[in-house]
Formats: C-alpha cells, sequence, structure tokens
C-alpha cells in the first residue's frame, strides 16, 4: 500500500479500537511501500501477518464492537 491507502487503513483500525500502526516498511523512504504493524519503533516492531489481520477482522464482523451512540429525542417545554 502506499501512503495513502495507509491513512484510510490506520483510520480504519483506529475506529475498530486496534492499535496496531501503519508505517513505511522502510522508514526512510515514505513514497515506498506502508505495512501494518505491532508497535511504531522500527527497530522492533513485528509485522502484522495478513492471516491475523482477517481473524481479528473477520471476529469483528461476527462480534461488533458496542457503540457508544445512543439515539434520543428532546421535548421542549411548554414554558
Amino acid at each position: 500500500m502506499d501512503a495513502e491507502q495507509a491513512r484510510v487503513v490506520q483510520a480504519k483500525l483506529e475506529r475498530l479500537g486496534l492499535t496496531w500502526v501503519v508505517a513505511p516498511v522502510d522508514p526512510n523512504d515514505l513514497a515506498g511501500r506502508w505495512g501494518v504493524y505491532d508497535i511504531a519503533d522500527p527497530v522492533t516492531r513485528q509485522p502484522i501477518k495478513a492471516d491475523s489481520m482477517a481473524s481479528v477482522l473477520a471476529r469483528l464482523a461476527n462480534d461488533p464492537l458496542p457503540s457508544d451512540a445512543t439515539r434520543g429525542f428532546v421535548i421542549p417545554s411548554k414554558d
């Protein structure tokens, strides 16, 4: 993926509550390929494997995260 796709993927991961990091494969080449990692540190990070990512996303699809959103109505007083 490129930098623009990486921004989209990072936003989706954050919405899902995942702490994975989308970063350049080569930290010195921001125009190069990007990947998904467990942490941001380029020295110690480990890539998230495609099968691991698919497993987590499939689990979320079957058991979605609870939503904080609520619906309601405001009824004005007659005063």
